[in-house]
């Protein structure tokens, strides 16, 4: 199993920006697609973009145009760039990645979340 670590969640006003990191450590031999999803206090988990090795990326709607999601293979880390952001885009934010392990097994790992908080 590989451990996912996220970063640079806070609080931002309205229209601000953060960029939300998460790196993969462990016995790790290559990583797939690697994701972020968030969750809304008395909301369900939803996805908000991948990204696949080959750097072919995907977004939720609600993101389309002010999230930017990206990765750095060699450090095993995906980033998430946030942009024009809204009071509604407050969440949990979660990473996780399909991995191979040096085993040869593959597993599929989440990150503990970090706090994202949109707000005057």
């Amino acid at each position: 199993q590989a451990q996912l670590v996220e970063s640079g969640g806070g609080l931002v006003q309205p229209g601000g920006s953060l960029r939300l990191s998460c790196a993969a450590s462990g016995s790790i031999l290559s990583i797939n697609n690697m994701g972020w999803y968030r969750q809304a206090p008395g909301k369900q988990r939803e996805w908000v973009a991948s990204i696949t090795s080959g750097r072919s990326t995907n977004y939720a709607d609600a993101v389309k145009g002010r999230f930017t999601i990206s990765r750095d293979n060699a450090k095993n880390t995906v980033y998430l760039q946030m942009n024009s952001l809204k009071p509604e885009d407050t969440a949990v934010y979660l990473c996780n990645a399909d991995v191979l392990l040096t085993t040869r097994a593959r597993t599929t790992d989440w990150g503990r979340g970090i706090q994202v908080t949109v707000s005057s």
